[in-house]
C-alpha cells in the first residue's frame, strides 16, 4: 500500500513538472477555463434575475448545488485525466507497456496525468460555494459540515468512476466514446440544479443508476436545512454520498474485467 502511494506521488510529481515547463501558457489556459465557468454561472444568475426562483429554490440555494458539483468535477477531472484520454494509449499499443510492470494498471493510469489546469474551475466553484454559504447564513453543526464535505468527496469518487468506465469501454471500442460526456459534463450541468425539479424517470436514473443525486442533491438539502420535496429522511441525506464510493468500486471491478480481456491493437 505504501509502495503504491509512493509510486503515485512520484508519477504526480513528474506530471506536474511537465505541465510547468511553459508557465505562461499554463497560467493563461487556467484563467481561460475559469472564465468559461464564470460565464456558466452568469447564465444561472440571469435565470434567477428573470424569474426570481426555481420551483421554490432561491439563487443562493442553487449556487450551493452549483459550487459543490463543480468543485467535485474539477477535482475528479484533474485526478482522472489519465482515464479520460486512455483510448489514445490503447490505440497506440501503449497499454501493453503498463501490463508488463508489476503494479496496478489503474494506479499507473491514474498517476499518468494530474491536470493542474482544473485549478481555475475549482477556484471559481469554491468562490461560488463560499458566497452561497455566506448568503444563506446557516447555523453550522457537525452534521452539516460532514454533509458538505462528503458531498464533494462523493462527487469526486463518482466522477472518477465514470471516467474509469469510459476508459474501460476503450478495451473493446479502441476509440473514446463521446456519449460518456453526457454523464460527466452533462451530469454537472444537470446536478447544478436541485434534482427535484426534473421528471421522475429522469431523477430516478440519476439517483439509482448514475447516483449524482445521491452525492450532491441529498446532502446539500441537509446543509440548507429545508424540507426535501422528495421526502428523503435525514439519515438518507447524511449517508447518500457513500453511493459515490460504491460506484467507484464497481467501476474498478469492471476495469479489472476489461483488463483481463484486453487484446493489443498491435500498433
Amino acid at each position: 500500500m505504501l509502495d503504491d502511494l509512493r509510486l503515485y506521488c512520484k508519477l504526480v510529481r513528474m506530471s506536474i513538472a511537465s505541465q510547468m515547463q511553459y508557465r505562461a501558457s499554463f497560467a493563461m489556459t487556467t484563467a481561460g477555463l475559469a472564465l468559461i465557468t464564470v460565464i456558466e454561472f452568469f447564465a444561472v444568475w440571469v435565470l434567477f434575475d428573470r424569474f426570481g426562483s426555481l420551483r421554490g429554490w432561491s439563487l443562493p440555494e442553487v449556487a450551493l448545488f452549483y459550487g459543490t458539483i463543480h468543485a467535485s468535477f474539477a477535482i475528479g477531472e484533474a485526478l482522472g485525466r489519465g482515464f479520460d484520454i486512455f483510448h489514445r494509449l490503447v490505440l497506440r499499443g501503449g497499454f501493453d507497456r503498463l501490463l508488463l510492470r508489476p503494479r496496478s494498471t489503474a494506479l499507473q493510469v491514474l498517476g499518468s496525468d494530474l491536470q493542474l489546469l482544473r485549478i481555475g474551475r475549482l477556484a471559481q466553484a469554491l468562490v461560488i460555494l463560499v458566497w452561497a454559504l455566506n448568503t444563506l447564513q446557516l447555523e453550522w453543526t457537525v452534521a452539516r459540515a460532514f454533509a458538505l464535505l462528503s458531498a464533494i468527496a462523493g462527487g469526486v469518487t463518482l466522477f472518477l468512476g465514470i471516467l474509469i468506465l469510459q476508459a474501460t469501454f476503450s478495451f473493446w471500442s479502441v476509440q473514446g466514446l463521446e456519449f460518456m460526456n453526457a454523464f460527466t459534463h452533462g451530469g454537472v450541468q444537470m446536478a447544478q440544479y436541485p434534482i427535484s425539479i426534473y421528471e421522475r424517470w429522469f431523477r430516478n436514473f440519476f439517483i439509482y443508476v448514475i447516483p449524482l443525486g445521491c452525492v450532491n442533491y441529498f446532502p446539500i438539502v441537509m446543509v440548507t436545512g429545508r424540507e426535501d420535496p422528495l421526502g428523503s429522511a435525514l439519515i438518507t441525506q447524511l449517508l447518500s454520498p457513500i453511493a459515490g464510493i460504491i460506484f467507484l468500486r464497481v467501476s474498478l471491478a469492471i476495469w479489472e474485467f476489461g483488463t483481463r480481456r484486453y487484446q493489443s491493437t498491435g500498433s
